[in-house]
């Protein structure tokens, strides 16, 4: 209840910070009357049509990737496991890189994401059928990593093969992730497939708890593993492929933020879950903070951010596992 009302309080401070940080010329006071009052000037357009999704949008990737991180680490029984890793983050990523290549996404506002989306959904098909009805989680892992290969080698492939070398850098760009120039459109996009995984991903709480006892124990005690395993992929990718989709390619969420919450909620799969959505928030929300004030007058990209700030703290996770197990 604590840590609830710890991180809710992060997330809604991060929040109004995320409102009130930018180019604009106003005070706090000013901004936030902006929002709540249409008086006409630009600023309530900058706070109602640009800073306000952008920070939806933050809160709402970073809950996905941190659920989805959570659900895959207790379905995996291992912390260094992550969304990326069923493939549908790289199989989302071809599909926005097609849709830039072949010139839709510049005809078309949501070519893009709808290209992106499109794509993750063939990725969860492919990954379904490879994987088979009653497969282990190796055959899970291992067809997720065969999916996401395909797809990082078809996207070199048109990046390889691009005549023009606007389009390729578009595709650079996009691909280092951001929610730069993101608005409504894009939130009433991915919230539909978000609900749904967040839905799919929070169901799984029950039978996370029973597997930390083994695969036999979770059995016995009525769980249906098929089931829940299908549950886990639909969720993780209509997640992940709808934040892939609007902001391009995100990492280090959902395997660092379940990681730094696991022990403060006695290590239950079913209470990281909530955790890890509001500690996603969290993180996506002071990163697109700072990626705005650390470097105003360039266009410093989130997933770069992220990045730079996810690999120590993935490389402390690594050397504190091998002890574990030293």
């Amino acid at each position: 209840m604590r840590l609830g009302l710890i991180l809710g309080t992060l997330v809604f401070t991060l929040f109004v910070g995320a409102l009130v940080s930018g180019y604009a010329n106003a005070s706090f006071t000013e901004s936030l009357r902006a929002l709540f009052v249409d008086d006409g000037t630009p600023l309530t357009v900058v706070m109602r049509d640009i800073r306000l999704p952008r920070a939806l949008l933050a809160v709402m990737i970073g809950a996905a990737l941190g659920m989805s991180g959570a659900a895959m680490q207790g379905y995996l029984r291992n912390p260094l496991a992550e969304p990326g890793l069923i493939g549908v983050s790289g199989a989302a990523a071809l599909g926005a890189v097609l849709a830039i290549q072949t010139g839709l996404s510049a005809s078309f506002a949501l070519a893009l994401p709808i290209s992106a989306l499109a794509m993750s959904v063939l990725g969860v098909l492919l990954i379904l059928a490879l994987a088979g009805p009653r497969g282990a989680s190796i055959t899970l892992i291992l067809a997720g990593i065969a999916i996401s290969a395909l797809a990082s080698a078809l996207t070199s492939l048109v990046l390889n093969l691009s005549p023009n070398p606007f389009a390729a850098a578009d595709i650079v760009f996009w691909m280092m992730g951001s929610l730069a120039d993101r608005s409504f459109t894009h939130v009433w996009l991915a919230l539909p497939f978000m609900l749904v995984g967040w839905g799919l991903l929070f169901s799984l709480g029950r039978g996370l708890n029973a597997l930390t006892l083994g695969e036999d124990a979770a059995e016995a005690m009525g769980i249906r593993l098929p089931a829940m395993r299908l549950r886990l992929i639909l969720g993780v990718a209509a997640c992940v492929g709808a934040a892939t989709a609007v902001a391009g390619a995100i990492g280090f969420v959902g395997l660092v933020v379940p990681h730094l919450l696991r022990p403060l909620v006695g290590a239950r799969p079913s209470a990281l879950l909530w955790a890890s959505a509001l500690g996603g928030a969290a993180m996506v929300l002071a990163a697109d903070i700072a990626v705005r004030e650390l470097l105003p007058d360039r266009d410093l990209k989130l997933g770069v951010l992220m990045a730079l700030v996810g690999a120590p703290l993935f490389l402390h996770l690594i050397f504190k596992t091998r002890k574990e197990f030293a």
